[in-house]
Parts: C-alpha cells; sequence; structure tokens
C-alpha cells in the first residue's frame, strides 16, 4: 500500500507565497510522474503542474510564471511552490503520483487534499 501526504496550506493574504509539500510513503519501487491539481468549489479538478521523473515540468496556462513544481526523487517528495497568490488561487490542491507498487503494478495515487485560501 502506498500513501501521498500533503502539506503546506492554509490562510495568505492575496500577493503572498504558500509552499506545498507532497510526500509519497509505502511500498514504493519507482515513481514516474508526479503533479498537483486543484479543485475550487462548485468547479471540476484541473491540473496545475506536473513533473517528470527526470524533472520536466509543465504548468497550467494561469499559474506560469507565478508556480513553480520541483522533486526530490531521494525524499519521493513533490513540491509546489505558489507565489503572487491571488483569490482566485483558492481551492483545495491535491496531489497525484505515478508509484509503482512492491516491483509488481503501477498505480496512480491520490493525496487527500490540502486547503489554500487567499483572503484578506
Amino acid at each position: 500500500q502506498v500513501q501521498l501526504v500533503e502539506s503546506g496550506g492554509g490562510l495568505v493574504q492575496p500577493g503572498g507565497s504558500l509552499r506545498l509539500s507532497c510526500a509519497a510513503s509505502g511500498s514504493i519501487s519507482g515513481i514516474n510522474a508526479m503533479g498537483w491539481y486543484r479543485q475550487a468549489p462548485g468547479k471540476q479538478r484541473e491540473l496545475v503542474a506536473g513533473i517528470s521523473n527526470s524533472g520536466i515540468a509543465n504548468y497550467a496556462e494561469s499559474m506560469k510564471g507565478r508556480f513553480t513544481i520541483s522533486r526530490d526523487n531521494g525524499k519521493n517528495t513533490v513540491y509546489l511552490q505558489m507565489s503572487s497568490l491571488k483569490p482566485e488561487d483558492t481551492a483545495v490542491y491535491f496531489c497525484n503520483a505515478d508509484i509503482l507498487v512492491a516491483r509488481s503494478s503501477w498505480f496512480n495515487v491520490w493525496g487527500q487534499g490540502t486547503q489554500v485560501t487567499v483572503s484578506t
């Protein structure tokens, strides 16, 4: 069994910054792509950013220049550095990863989510 655990969410003022972390644990034999998604109330879940196991990153258009995704393969952890935050960035942020479990099968795993609220 594997799990992803996010941390770092919270309340921040407009223009502020936050850094989210997501650590994978369990019977992990390898991790391929990792990414961050978000879901605002009443809206569909959307991709924020993704990163390959070699470090190639891609971003949703509205996040380019404000958000930076990175990963530490030795720690099985992915990060999302968010800056110049706007009220419309308020959402639950979810971590996602493709994980090879026990050298056997690949699973697409989701974290439980962490709330980010941008407000005065």
